[in-house]
């Protein structure tokens, strides 16, 4: 932990000295231009003295003192001696005595203010709804995706040949009761959305309908982290009945832990059998996430290895008519995965924050674990999808 803090910290003020320079420099610029205004405006001065003297002007005099003389302009009535000298040494720029010294404090000046707009804005962006720098990471790298990952932060690069999609920051909104929805033009063309498994407990769906839910992922199986067993999910037939029952759209997911491309087929043909009588419009999910403490069976694949198993899933699953769909995080789209080679297929996003920090193309993004919906006694994933099956 105090090894992240640290190159965090050399991180920051990195960027600090970096952001400084820049801004030291264009007050300089800028301190150059106001000199050169200042010495044009003295010769113009002295231009303008030397020709009233030439010609002898009179000098007009205005006393302060006498607020009825006849020579006052209109409007000026009434105006006290303080603030007749502050209107006629407004307009005289001869007052501007500044020297070297004075336009040298003047860009101090103006440097320490930039500085320290610079430091609020990092302390702003360090301090956000995540607690930590990576949103002020993030907001200088867009070329990458950053994210902390075995007690370091890693600056995964953006690949180009992944298809990325075309969504605003702007138009993802949040409801009253916490639902995110994605807004065109003042219309709504996101889908809300969740998925279940036997940790959600019995469910009432026709009220889990009732309450906006379009769409739900119900978990099939899993394959055992240790022992390698595929087993189904012991509340996945009452869920599909269910869902199908009250008119909520239904898909599957099946978490994995095959080792080999037959270990994924296996799993394909074990999801596909049990698939069978139900209305599966939405897609049949493939969750590629590690077990946390380097203890699932698959936890030591290369990226080549569980890129291939992800294709033969996939594929089983797409040639039986199905609609092949991969769950991760940005660990696994970055790190386990090789994406260039998973194009063809959807993709559901897991990120729980305010904000959807993914480039590449997702057909879904589940924001947080903690939502609440009618029908269900326990907390729940919400996600929002920008298309329906």
């Amino acid at each position: 932990m105090q090894k992240k803090r640290i190159r965090t910290l050399h991180t920051i003020i990195i960027l600090l000295i970096i952001i400084t320079i820049i801004s030291l420099t264009f007050a300089g610029i800028m301190g150059a231009l106001y000199l050169r205004e200042v010495r044009e405006g003295g010769g113009l001065r002295g231009k303008s003295d030397q020709l009233m003297a030439d010609q002898a002007l009179p000098v007009l005099s205005v006393d302060v003192e006498n607020s009825t003389t006849g020579d006052q302009e209109p409007g000026m009535e009434g105006q006290d001696a303080e603030s007749a000298q502050g209107i006629a040494a407004a307009g005289e720029d001869g007052s501007l005595n500044l020297d070297d010294a004075s336009i040298a404090a003047l860009m101090q000046s103006k440097e320490a203010e930039v500085e320290q707009s610079i430091k609020n804005r990092m302390k702003e962006l360090v301090t956000g709804e995540d607690g930590s720098p990576l949103k002020m990471l993030r907001s200088f790298f867009p070329e990458n995706l950053i994210y902390s990952y075995e007690e370091e932060y890693v600056f995964a690069p953006v690949l180009e040949s992944v298809n990325k999609h075309s969504l605003l920051d702007e138009n993802f909104q949040k409801t009253e009761d916490g639902l995110m929805q994605y807004v065109e033009n003042g219309t709504v063309t996101s889908h809300t959305g969740i998925d279940v498994s036997k940790y959600q407990g019995d469910i009432d769906w026709t009220a889990v309908k009732a309450d906006g839910i379009e769409y739900a992922f119900i978990r099939l199986g899993i394959r055992g982290y240790e022992s390698g067993k595929i087993v189904v999910d012991e509340y996945y037939e009452d869920n599909m009945k269910g869902a199908n029952a009250a008119g909520v759209k239904a898909g599957v997911y099946f978490f994995t832990q095959a080792v080999t491309v037959e270990e994924a087929k296996e799993e394909a043909e074990f999801v596909i059998q049990n698939l069978a009588g139900y209305d599966v419009a939405c897609p049949v999910v493939f969750d590629v996430e590690r077990i946390s403490g380097g203890k699932g069976r698959a936890d030591q694949l290369t990226q080549e290895q569980r890129t291939d198993i992800t294709v033969a899933f996939c594929e089983a699953i797409k040639a039986a008519g199905y609609t092949p769909m991969i769950y991760g995080n940005v660990v696994c789209f970055t790190r386990l995965l090789d994406m260039t080679r998973l194009n063809d297929y959807e993709k559901w996003y897991a990120f729980y924050d305010d904000y959807m920090y993914i480039p590449y193309d997702v057909s879904c993004w589940q924001y947080t674990e903690k939502g609440n919906v009618d029908g269900i006694p326990n907390n729940v994933d919400l996600n929002i999808s920008f298309k329906m099956w």
